[in-house]
């Protein structure tokens, strides 16, 4: 899948319904999507587009107008995750934000910062949680720890 990744720090978005968004082109269809709405356009003649707002739980929590730091368009899917998760607690399940998706997406992160800093490419080893073959960027995933506290590892946990 070729994916375009557009970050806009200035100047106007290019659909101004969408500043916030994602545009996915499919054989089916396109689909736009934001914290405020989608739009699906099918590719056939023929077919309806669809369009869906966002609904805004402002008034079923007013907690939400008052929270000073509270970014008001994901204030819906931070409950909905932090629901999710409750569900997953009471039913032993997986929540649809599972740690393990919290720790790929922060490891690739983190690696990406850590190639930055140290200028070159790096290679890793998932199973191992280590960068093959380099001491120096392995030592700095990881920080001193004050004593008597330990950086944790797998076999001490």
């Amino acid at each position: 899948m070729k994916v375009i990744w557009e970050q806009r720090s200035w100047g106007d978005p290019p659909d101004s319904k969408y500043p916030w968004g994602a545009t996915f082109y499919g054989d089916k269809g396109t689909l736009k999507a934001s914290v405020y709405s989608y739009d699906f356009t099918p590719s056939s003649k023929g077919e309806q587009a669809i369009h869906k707002d966002v609904t805004y739980e402002l008034d079923q929590y007013p907690e939400d107008k008052t929270e000073p730091d509270l970014e008001k368009h994901c204030a819906p899917a931070i409950r909905a995750h932090m629901k999710d998760f409750l569900s997953a607690i009471t039913t032993r399940g997986r929540p649809v934000a599972d740690i393990e998706q919290g720790h790929i997406s922060t490891a690739s992160c983190i690696l990406a910062n850590l190639a930055m800093r140290l200028g070159r490419t790096l290679a890793w080893d998932a199973n191992g949680g280590r960068v093959i073959g380099d001491a120096e960027a392995n030592r700095l995933l990881e920080r001193p720890y004050r004593s008597p506290w330990v950086h944790p590892r797998p076999e001490t946990v």
